[in-house]
């Protein structure tokens, strides 16, 4: 399972990404592509809404089921991936590098209370029993 150090991660299965502008990356985990298989449709945030933390925000399709994203902590959408409204099956060939949306969080500290990689591998753990 794939689970980069360097992100955090949120029980929904998003990661999160901090980026030396104040920014955050948004996408989902190589679990989450796992469970819903081949991507056929994503819908992302508009640009300049802004979000709860928690809040539904966007749309993934797979062959399998539909899941929504959710926002990892609140802020203000920034840009969305436009290659993925082509492409979504970037997401099965490397979840990481297809990203989702940017956002600029509205307390960066909220960030700090997210999953850690080994915090998301047990809690990955814990729903397969």
């Amino acid at each position: 399972m794939n689970i980069p150090a360097e992100l955090k991660y949120s029980e929904t299965h998003e990661w999160i990404k901090c980026n030396a502008d104040g920014s955050l990356t948004i996408g989902i985990t190589d679990h989450a592509q796992d469970l819903l298989g081949d991507m056929v449709f994503v819908e992302n945030p508009v640009p300049g809404r802004h979000l709860a933390a928690g809040e539904e925000c966007g749309v993934l399709e797979s062959v399998k089921a539909a899941s929504d994203l959710y926002a990892p902590v609140a802020g203000e959408v920034l840009s969305v991936n436009t290659d993925l409204e082509t492409a979504p099956e970037a997401i099965n060939q490397d979840a990481y590098a297809a990203w989702m949306f940017t956002m600029k969080p509205d307390n960066p500290a909220d960030v700090d209370a997210l999953l850690d990689a080994e915090a998301y591998r047990r809690f990955i753990e814990s729903e397969q029993h």
